[in-house]
Protein backbone atom coordinates (compact mmCIF):
# COMPACT_ATOMS: atom_id res chain seq x y z
CA UNK A 1 0.00 0.00 0.00
CA UNK A 2 3.02 2.31 -0.08
CA UNK A 3 3.06 5.55 -2.05
CA UNK A 4 5.32 5.06 -5.05
CA UNK A 5 5.25 8.77 -5.87
CA UNK A 6 6.16 10.15 -2.45
CA UNK A 7 9.58 8.57 -2.25
CA UNK A 8 10.75 10.10 -5.54
CA UNK A 9 9.51 13.67 -5.16
CA UNK A 10 11.90 16.41 -4.01
CA UNK A 11 11.36 17.97 -0.61
CA UNK A 12 9.81 21.16 -2.04
CA UNK A 13 7.05 19.14 -3.74
CA UNK A 14 6.51 16.87 -0.73
CA UNK A 15 6.12 19.91 1.53
CA UNK A 16 3.33 21.35 -0.60
CA UNK A 17 1.50 18.04 -0.79
CA UNK A 18 1.99 16.62 2.72
CA UNK A 19 3.59 19.36 4.83
CA UNK A 20 7.23 20.10 5.55
CA UNK A 21 7.87 17.24 7.94
CA UNK A 22 11.64 17.61 7.85
CA UNK A 23 11.39 21.14 9.24
CA UNK A 24 8.37 21.04 11.53
CA UNK A 25 8.25 17.43 12.71
CA UNK A 26 5.11 15.52 13.68
CA UNK A 27 4.58 16.53 17.32
CA UNK A 28 2.38 19.58 17.92
CA UNK A 29 4.15 22.73 19.09
CA UNK A 30 1.33 24.14 21.19
CA UNK A 31 2.93 27.58 21.66
CA UNK A 32 3.39 28.11 17.93
CA UNK A 33 1.28 31.05 16.64
CA UNK A 34 -0.02 28.97 13.74
CA UNK A 35 -1.24 26.25 16.09
CA UNK A 36 -2.89 28.81 18.37
CA UNK A 37 -4.71 30.37 15.43
CA UNK A 38 -5.69 26.91 14.20
CA UNK A 39 -7.41 26.20 17.52
CA UNK A 40 -9.52 29.31 17.01
CA UNK A 41 -10.41 28.62 13.38
CA UNK A 42 -10.81 24.84 13.33
CA UNK A 43 -14.61 24.96 13.55
CA UNK A 44 -14.85 27.40 10.65
CA UNK A 45 -12.45 25.29 8.58
CA UNK A 46 -14.38 22.10 9.30
CA UNK A 47 -17.71 23.66 8.32
CA UNK A 48 -16.30 25.08 5.09
CA UNK A 49 -14.31 22.03 3.95
CA UNK A 50 -15.77 18.88 5.50
CA UNK A 51 -19.51 19.23 6.06
CA UNK A 52 -20.64 20.26 2.61
CA UNK A 53 -19.87 20.10 -1.10
CA UNK A 54 -17.01 17.90 -2.30
CA UNK A 55 -15.63 17.40 1.22
CA UNK A 56 -18.95 16.04 2.49
CA UNK A 57 -19.25 13.61 -0.42
CA UNK A 58 -15.69 12.35 0.09
CA UNK A 59 -16.30 11.74 3.80
CA UNK A 60 -19.53 9.87 3.05
CA UNK A 61 -17.54 7.38 0.97
CA UNK A 62 -15.87 6.18 4.15
CA UNK A 63 -18.98 6.28 6.33
CA UNK A 64 -20.74 3.72 4.16
CA UNK A 65 -18.65 0.92 5.66
CA UNK A 66 -21.05 1.05 8.63
CA UNK A 67 -23.72 -0.60 6.44
CA UNK A 68 -21.67 -3.82 6.56
CA UNK A 69 -21.86 -4.36 10.33
CA UNK A 70 -24.96 -5.20 12.39
CA UNK A 71 -24.64 -3.33 15.70
CA UNK A 72 -27.80 -4.77 17.25
CA UNK A 73 -27.22 -5.30 20.98
CA UNK A 74 -23.54 -4.32 20.73
CA UNK A 75 -21.46 -2.09 22.98
CA UNK A 76 -19.86 0.42 20.61
CA UNK A 77 -17.03 2.84 21.30
CA UNK A 78 -16.35 5.65 18.84
CA UNK A 79 -12.98 7.37 18.99
CA UNK A 80 -13.04 10.97 17.81
CA UNK A 81 -16.79 10.87 17.39
CA UNK A 82 -17.13 14.42 16.09
CA UNK A 83 -20.72 14.99 15.00
CA UNK A 84 -21.18 11.28 14.00
CA UNK A 85 -22.37 12.06 10.49
CA UNK A 86 -22.32 8.34 9.68
CA UNK A 87 -25.45 7.66 11.77
CA UNK A 88 -27.55 7.53 8.59
CA UNK A 89 -25.62 4.39 7.62
CA UNK A 90 -26.00 2.65 10.99
CA UNK A 91 -27.32 -0.92 10.81
CA UNK A 92 -29.12 -2.14 13.94
CA UNK A 93 -29.51 -0.46 17.34
CA UNK A 94 -26.55 -0.75 19.74
CA UNK A 95 -27.05 -1.63 23.39
CA UNK A 96 -24.76 1.28 24.31
CA UNK A 97 -22.82 3.86 22.31
CA UNK A 98 -19.77 5.36 24.00
CA UNK A 99 -18.47 8.56 22.41
CA UNK A 100 -14.89 9.60 23.18
CA UNK A 101 -13.43 12.87 21.96
CA UNK A 102 -10.96 15.61 22.86
CA UNK A 103 -13.68 18.20 22.15
CA UNK A 104 -16.58 18.55 24.56
CA UNK A 105 -18.34 20.73 21.98
CA UNK A 106 -18.24 17.98 19.36
CA UNK A 107 -19.39 15.39 21.90
CA UNK A 108 -22.39 17.63 22.52
CA UNK A 109 -23.31 17.45 18.83
CA UNK A 110 -22.91 13.67 18.87
CA UNK A 111 -24.97 13.29 22.05
CA UNK A 112 -27.86 15.26 20.54
CA UNK A 113 -27.90 13.04 17.45
CA UNK A 114 -27.82 9.83 19.48
CA UNK A 115 -30.68 11.13 21.66
CA UNK A 116 -32.73 11.85 18.53
CA UNK A 117 -32.14 8.27 17.38
CA UNK A 118 -33.05 6.84 20.80
CA UNK A 119 -29.62 5.21 21.22
CA UNK A 120 -28.33 4.95 24.83
CA UNK A 121 -24.94 6.63 25.11
CA UNK A 122 -22.12 7.62 27.41
CA UNK A 123 -19.78 10.57 26.80
CA UNK A 124 -16.09 10.20 27.68
CA UNK A 125 -13.78 13.19 27.46
CA UNK A 126 -10.24 12.11 26.57
CA UNK A 127 -7.31 14.49 26.77
CA UNK A 128 -4.49 14.12 24.26
CA UNK A 129 -2.14 11.23 25.13
CA UNK A 130 -4.56 9.97 27.81
CA UNK A 131 -5.52 6.30 28.00
CA UNK A 132 -9.18 5.46 27.51
CA UNK A 133 -10.97 5.30 30.89
CA UNK A 134 -12.75 2.14 29.77
CA UNK A 135 -12.55 -1.41 31.12
CA UNK A 136 -10.40 -3.88 29.19
CA UNK A 137 -12.20 -6.35 26.87
CA UNK A 138 -15.54 -4.59 27.38
CA UNK A 139 -16.36 -3.28 23.89
CA UNK A 140 -17.74 -5.22 20.91
CA UNK A 141 -16.97 -2.63 18.22
CA UNK A 142 -14.54 0.30 18.07
CA UNK A 143 -15.45 2.89 15.45
CA UNK A 144 -12.97 5.47 14.15
CA UNK A 145 -13.67 7.80 11.24
CA UNK A 146 -11.04 10.28 10.10
CA UNK A 147 -9.28 10.33 13.47
CA UNK A 148 -6.43 7.79 13.33
CA UNK A 149 -4.45 10.04 10.98
CA UNK A 150 -4.42 12.67 13.77
CA UNK A 151 -3.09 10.51 16.63
CA UNK A 152 0.57 10.88 17.53
CA UNK A 153 2.38 8.84 18.55
CA UNK A 154 0.06 6.29 16.96
CA UNK A 155 1.05 2.98 18.55
CA UNK A 156 -0.15 3.68 22.14
CA UNK A 157 -3.58 4.72 20.85
CA UNK A 158 -3.98 1.56 18.77
CA UNK A 159 -2.81 -0.58 21.67
CA UNK A 160 -5.44 1.04 23.89
CA UNK A 161 -8.15 0.33 21.31
CA UNK A 162 -7.01 -3.28 21.21
CA UNK A 163 -7.10 -3.40 25.01
CA UNK A 164 -10.76 -2.31 25.33
CA UNK A 165 -11.98 -4.59 22.51
CA UNK A 166 -13.26 -8.03 23.37
CA UNK A 167 -11.43 -10.92 21.67
CA UNK A 168 -13.08 -11.26 18.30
CA UNK A 169 -14.24 -7.64 18.49
CA UNK A 170 -14.21 -5.36 15.47
CA UNK A 171 -12.31 -2.16 14.63
CA UNK A 172 -14.09 -0.35 11.80
CA UNK A 173 -13.74 3.04 10.16
CA UNK A 174 -12.03 5.06 7.48
CA UNK A 175 -9.05 7.36 6.95
CA UNK A 176 -7.93 9.67 4.15
CA UNK A 177 -5.22 8.37 1.84
CA UNK A 178 -2.74 10.70 3.55
CA UNK A 179 0.70 10.49 1.99
CA UNK A 180 -0.78 9.52 -1.38
CA UNK A 181 -0.62 11.74 -4.44
CA UNK A 182 -4.38 12.12 -4.99
CA UNK A 183 -5.00 13.25 -1.41
CA UNK A 184 -2.10 15.71 -1.50
CA UNK A 185 -3.28 17.24 -4.77
CA UNK A 186 -6.87 17.44 -3.55
CA UNK A 187 -5.81 19.27 -0.39
CA UNK A 188 -3.61 21.63 -2.42
CA UNK A 189 -6.67 22.63 -4.46
CA UNK A 190 -9.10 22.92 -1.52
CA UNK A 191 -8.14 23.26 2.14
CA UNK A 192 -4.66 24.65 1.43
CA UNK A 193 -6.26 27.46 -0.55
CA UNK A 194 -8.70 28.05 2.31
CA UNK A 195 -5.78 28.50 4.75
CA UNK A 196 -4.10 31.00 2.44
CA UNK A 197 -7.29 32.97 1.87
CA UNK A 198 -8.75 33.02 5.38
CA UNK A 199 -5.87 32.78 7.86
CA UNK A 200 -2.25 33.61 8.59
CA UNK A 201 -1.53 29.92 9.19
CA UNK A 202 1.36 28.22 7.43
CA UNK A 203 -0.29 25.03 6.09
CA UNK A 204 3.10 23.32 5.88
CA UNK A 205 3.07 23.24 9.69
CA UNK A 206 -0.56 22.36 10.36
CA UNK A 207 -0.61 19.51 7.84
CA UNK A 208 2.32 17.87 9.68
CA UNK A 209 0.78 18.29 13.12
CA UNK A 210 -2.83 17.51 12.21
CA UNK A 211 -2.06 14.55 9.93
CA UNK A 212 1.18 13.06 11.26
CA UNK A 213 0.34 9.53 10.10
CA UNK A 214 0.66 8.53 6.48
CA UNK A 215 -1.99 5.96 5.53
CA UNK A 216 0.55 3.29 4.56
CA UNK A 217 2.30 3.60 7.94
CA UNK A 218 -1.06 3.54 9.72
CA UNK A 219 -2.17 0.32 8.05
CA UNK A 220 1.17 -1.31 8.78
CA UNK A 221 0.58 -0.65 12.49
CA UNK A 222 -3.01 -1.96 12.38
CA UNK A 223 -1.82 -5.08 10.54
CA UNK A 224 0.63 -5.67 13.37
CA UNK A 225 -1.93 -5.41 16.18
CA UNK A 226 -5.12 -6.73 14.55
CA UNK A 227 -6.26 -9.24 11.94
CA UNK A 228 -7.23 -7.54 8.69
CA UNK A 229 -10.73 -8.44 7.52
CA UNK A 230 -11.29 -5.96 4.70
CA UNK A 231 -9.91 -2.72 3.23
CA UNK A 232 -11.65 -0.80 0.45
CA UNK A 233 -10.16 1.95 -1.70
CA UNK A 234 -12.33 4.84 -2.93
CA UNK A 235 -13.10 6.01 -5.55
CA UNK A 236 -11.23 3.74 -7.98
CA UNK A 237 -11.25 0.50 -5.97
CA UNK A 238 -7.72 -0.37 -7.08
CA UNK A 239 -5.49 -1.06 -4.03
CA UNK A 240 -3.07 1.79 -4.70
CA UNK A 241 -2.63 4.66 -2.25
CA UNK A 242 -1.65 7.32 -4.80
CA UNK A 243 -4.82 7.18 -6.93
CA UNK A 244 -7.51 6.99 -4.22
CA UNK A 245 -8.85 9.39 -1.60
CA UNK A 246 -10.46 7.28 1.15
CA UNK A 247 -9.58 3.92 2.68
CA UNK A 248 -12.28 2.19 4.72
CA UNK A 249 -11.40 -0.81 6.85
CA UNK A 250 -12.52 -3.65 9.10
CA UNK A 251 -10.09 -5.33 11.50
CA UNK A 252 -10.67 -8.03 14.10
CA UNK A 253 -9.02 -8.47 17.46
CA UNK A 254 -7.52 -11.95 17.60
CA UNK A 255 -9.25 -14.43 19.90
CA UNK A 256 -5.82 -15.09 21.38
CA UNK A 257 -5.20 -11.43 22.34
Amino acid sequence: MRSFVRRWLPRAARSVLWGDREQWGLAVKEEDPCWIEWQRTYGEFYAANQRQGVGGSVNDAGYRVMQNVDLTGKTVLEIGAGDIRHLKYLKGKPKEYIIADVSEEMMGFAANKLTEKGIPYESVFVARNQALPIESSSVDVVVSFYSLEHLYPLEPYLQDMCRVLKPGGLLIGAVPSEGGLAWGLGRMLTSRRWFKKNTNIDPDKIICWEHPNYADHLFAEMDRLFVRKDVKFWPLGVPLLDINLILSFQYIKSEDS
